[in-house]
C-alpha cells in the first residue's frame, strides 16, 4: 500500500511540496520593518495635522499671542509709549474677540477696550471664566527721560 491517496496529492499540490518552493514570494526582515515603520510615521503625522486643524478648539488659548503682538505693536526702543495702546490694541485684537488692554506704571494706568466679564464684579464671577487673561513686563516711557517699569495686561473674551 505504497500508493498515495488522491487527498493527500491536492493538499500537497500536485505531488509538489509549497514548504520551500522557489515560487513562494518571502520578504527580506529589513524591508518589511521599513515599510511598517512608513506606515506608522505616516498614521502619527495624520493624527497631528488633524488634531491642529480641528476647528472650534476649546483650549485655544488667545491672550497669550494678543499680548505679545500688542508689544510688539507698542514698544519702540525697547520701551513702550502709553499714547500707542489704543491702535496696539486694535492691530493685535483677534477678529471676533473683545479685547481689554490695560498699562500700569508708577502708580499711573491707562486702559483701552470695554470692561472685562467679572472685573466689575467682587470674586469675578461665571463670566470671568471665559475671559482668558495674559500679562507681561515692559518698561513705560512716562515722559522725556523718565522710564518706569511697568505691566501689559490683555484680556480676551467672546
Amino acid at each position: 500500500m505504497s500508493r498515495s491517496s488522491p487527498r493527500s496529492e491536492s493538499v500537497r499540490g500536485g505531488g509538489r511540496s509549497l514548504g520551500r518552493s522557489p515560487e513562494r514570494a518571502q520578504t527580506e526582515p529589513t524591508a518589511a520593518l521599513a515599510a511598517v515603520f512608513a506606515v506608522v510615521l505616516g498614521l502619527g503625522a495624520y493624527a497631528v495635522v488633524l488634531t491642529d486643524a480641528a476647528p472650534g478648539d476649546p483650549d485655544r488659548s488667545l491672550a497669550p499671542p494678543t499680548v505679545e503682538r500688542a508689544h510688539d505693536e507698542l514698544v519702540t526702543g525697547g520701551v513702550v509709549a502709553p499714547d500707542r495702546l489704543p491702535a496696539a490694541v486694535r492691530a493685535a485684537g483677534p477678529d471676533g474677540y473683545e479685547v481689554n488692554a490695560t498699562l500700569r506704571a508708577a502708580g499711573r494706568s491707562w486702559v483701552v477696550g470695554p470692561a472685562p466679564p467679572g472685573d466689575a464684579r467682587p470674586g469675578g464671577g461665571s463670566d470671568a471664566a471665559a475671559a482668558d487673561r495674559a500679562s507681561r513686563s515692559v518698561a513705560v516711557r512716562l515722559g522725556p527721560g523718565r522710564v518706569r517699569p511697568g505691566a501689559l495686561r490683555v484680556v480676551v473674551w467672546s
